[in-house]
């Protein structure tokens, strides 16, 4: 079978929505830091509606930080991929042809700093997770002891983390003459420009003053919150969509119908009129910390309970009511500690957000929400939590869901079957667990990591008392149980 490519594009369905510019015409405003699936289907697809509209400034050098594999997936490709939108019965396949070249940073990093210093680049944006800036979690400062940040401290010849990317080819640009581009971190952080931006004047500082202070005066780094949930793509989709278009996509990526980015009016250079879909706002902060509490939230509480379950997938966790009168409760602790934007209508988008959740078709996986949570938790349940406690409100359904996160350090099921703790932390978790067998030895152990639990939070007496007694229920009974009886 052959490969989805410029010369196989002619062959597709006439039901494929194709791109309506000449490539070959295009510019590459945008270099990507993080070619993932979340990219393809969130960011990528914005810019290409952008030189569908004629403005051919945005088309897009991606970069992989670490691994080939999406290089390897696109390049025979031509770039050209699948975004596949599924809602139920319904599903609408849409070829993107923005990405222009996929570099893979580890091979050859002058490369990259030279795409990002090209003077037709205006923006560049990170998806890379919470743990590829290299932040504490709890203070957003540069993570001192990590070695890739020590490296890049020393030396940024050949930079290991994404802000040492930043800094080289902003370094690149200010002795060109070149003016900043605009850095958009798309990335789950709470004030992602903000600590994206003091990463970088951090790392920019040790080497030069000057040129620190030359990005904090010209620079940009706007607020973003990003929104849409994007499952990974199995081998069966690839061959579900092959025996559609006739031709084999490697780079597919499935997502809903539903998509949002509200980005801060920050841009230090041209801007694109990104049209629908897409705010420009005053202030994301509202925004995000509605997402980050709601969705992310309640995606966090439904995967850890869910996968200690042994549930595979969002929407058949939710089959049972007594999870989503979880997902309710949860809602509603989370809710009245939001400032929501005018615009914002709380009710519907949590109603919004349980249909998203119920959409079958995306077999969105629990485990794969269930990655990296102790870089997740601090932003959409611990802080959560500050807030209620400081008011004092109680936290019974945001202290299950931190209380199942705890559980899920095991790595073993209620059914007893192991499973691997994906997450930066996962050696330290391991390590305080070991040797504590009670729920209260065991909270105690993960409460005391500061990177997670602030200390006045990890003290106060509710906090411990509420995750003890979840994480006693949830030990002996299972999470299915525990859930319904409450």
């Amino acid at each position: 079978m052959s490969r989805l490519s410029s010369a196989t594009l002619g062959d597709l369905p006439d039901t494929v929505e194709r791109s309506r510019y000449d490539r070959t015409d295009v510019k590459r405003g945008v270099v990507h830091l993080g070619i993932g699936a979340f990219h393809r289907a969130h960011q990528a697809v914005f810019f290409d509606d952008c030189l569908n509209a004629g403005d051919l400034r945005w088309g897009i050098t991606a970069a992989s930080l670490r691994s080939p594999t999406v290089r390897e997936q696109m390049t025979p490709q031509d770039g050209l991929y699948t975004v596949l939108v599924r809602d139920g019965a319904s599903e609408q396949a849409r070829i993107i042809g923005a990405v222009g070249e996929v570099l893979v940073a580890p091979e050859d990093p002058a490369a990259l700093i030279a795409a990002m210093a090209h003077p037709d680049t205006h923006i560049v944006t990170l998806t890379i997770t919470e743990k590829g800036y290299k932040l504490d979690p709890a203070t957003g400062a540069l993570l001192a002891d990590d070695p890739q940040v020590a490296a890049d401290s020393a030396d940024l010849t050949a930079p290991q983390t994404a802000p040492g990317y930043l800094v080289a080819a902003l370094a690149v640009r200010k002795a060109a003459g070149l003016a900043p581009f605009t850095a958009i971190s798309c990335d789950n952080l709470p004030h992602n420009g903000r600590r994206l931006r003091n990463a970088v004047l951090d790392l920019a500082a040790r080497h030069d003053r000057a040129l620190a202070e030359w990005i904090e005066r010209e620079g940009a780094f706007p607020e973003t919150m990003v929104d849409r949930i994007v499952p990974a793509t199995t081998d069966a989709d690839i061959a579900a969509l092959e025996a559609r278009l006739g031709v084999e996509d490697r780079a597919m990526v499935k997502t809903e119908p539903f998509t949002q980015w509200v980005i801060e009016d920050c841009f230090c250079g041209p801007r694109p009129d990104f049209g629908a879909g897409v705010q420009i706002t005053a202030a994301v902060a509202p925004w995000e910390e509605a997402k980050l509490r709601l969705l992310n939230g309640a995606h966090s509480g439904i995967a850890y309970l869910g996968g200690l379950a042994g549930i595979d997938h969002v929407h058949e966790v939710l089959e049972n009511p007594a999870a989503r009168r979880f997902v309710e409760g949860l809602w509603d602790e989370a809710e009245a500690t939001l400032s929501p934007p005018p615009e914002l209508d709380v009710a519907a988008y949590r109603y919004d957000l349980m249909a998203r959740f119920d959409n079958s078709t995306l077999m969105h996986r629990t485990r794969q929400i269930a990655m990296d949570g102790s870089q997740k938790l601090p932003q959409r349940l611990v802080a959560t939590i500050a807030t209620r406690l400081a008011r004092g409100e109680g936290i019974t359904m945001l202290a299950l869901a931190v209380a199942a996160w705890m559980r899920w350090q095991g790595a073993l099921d209620d059914r007893g079957a192991a499973y691997v703790v994906d997450d930066p932390m996962a050696a330290l978790t391991a390590e305080r667990l070991n040797g504590a067998v009670t729920a209260e030895a065991q909270v105690d152990a993960l409460l005391g990591i500061e990177a997670i639990f602030p200390p006045a939070l990890a003290a106060d007496p509710v906090v411990r008392a509420a995750l003890i007694g979840h994480l006693e229920s949830l030990s002996t009974r299972g999470a299915v149980a525990t859930i319904e009886a409450l």
